[in-house]
């Protein structure tokens, strides 16, 4: 059921949508928050149709190796996957995976730009299956009339990659329609400015470079660290055995000086005793002469 709330905004659960900016400006505080706790989570199945594993992974491992990156870099970012985005009067929308600089990344339900106080700054989206029209047509056209600084389409199914970036205009000058402009690559890598970081494709994956450095997703950095791991306890091992080889030799070292040890005091006691004999016998002689 629509309902009527401040400010000339209607609420259509059907096609719920943000107040225009005009309508968000004459809102109070309070109004804003109860318009914003409105708006849905949740995206419908034909904004968001399951497209199998492929689409599933690319997505995942994409925004493992960014999340993975930034948390390392301490780049401030928020980056977020199939969330429900409200620009202000426009249907809402979900990208396979979004950022948006220089803002708190902690954990969002939704993303309302009049109450960031910001637009998306990239959107990557992954096409396996389902409307090619919708990705590389609409999309195109839409994020750019947005503002959406870069976009980024991943074609999984005929492994190519295309990037956008609208091109630099005065501040807030709005004569001329937003249209994007291809990104042309360098030795096949596409350069995003939001990322600071080069895209290119790996045979059916979508890398992510910081200069000559790939980004590890969460499945290689298991590897690598697990890889680590087993060095370092076969070290342990070896070392447990180098230890026990060396406590046995100091342990034989030892049994030798102890078993030395005793060989000279038993010589000593033999010359001792063979001197007090001796004494014996010259004191036996002494006596017997002086018969």
């Amino acid at each position: 059921m629509v309902q009527a709330l401040p400010a000339g905004y209607l609420f259509d659960p059907a096609d719920p949508r943000a107040p225009t900016s005009d309508q968000w400006a004459r809102m109070t505080p309070a109004e804003r928050a109860r318009v914003v706790d409105m708006l849905p989570a949740e995206v419908p199945l034909e904004l968001m149709p399951p497209e199998g594993d492929a689409h599933r992974k690319a997505k995942r491992d994409a925004l493992d190796a960014l999340d993975g990156f930034f948390r390392r870099v301490a780049r401030k970012i928020y980056l977020s996957s199939e969330l429900a985005v409200f620009y202000p009067g426009e249907p809402r929308f979900a990208p396979d995976l979004l950022a948006v600089v220089d803002v708190e990344p902690h954990e969002r339900m939704r993303w309302v730009v009049d109450h960031e106080g910001k637009g998306l700054d990239l959107v990557i989206e992954v096409h396996v299956a389902g409307s090619r029209t919708k990705d590389h047509q609409f999309n195109v056209d839409r994020y750019a009339r947005l503002g959406i600084r870069e976009y980024f389409l991943f074609d999984r199914s005929r492994l190519r990659l295309h990037a956008y970036r609208l091109p630099a205009t005065p501040e807030g000058d709005l004569s001329r329609p937003r249209a994007y402009q291809r990104i042309v690559p360098q030795a096949g890598r596409f350069a995003s400015e939001v990322l600071g970081l080069d895209l290119l494709l790996d045979g059916p994956r979508l890398r992510f470079f910081a200069g000559n450095a790939p980004l590890e997703d969460a499945d290689e950095r298991i590897a690598r660290l697990g890889g680590m791991l087993d060095q370092v306890i076969a070290h342990q091992e070896d070392a447990q055995r180098i230890a026990e080889e060396l406590a046995a030799e100091l342990d034989k070292e030892r049994r030798l000086r102890e078993e030395e040890q005793r060989l000279r005091e038993e010589e000593q006691r033999l010359r001792e005793e063979t001197e007090r004999q001796l004494e014996q016998a010259r004191a036996e002689i002494e006596r017997l002469k002086a018969r």
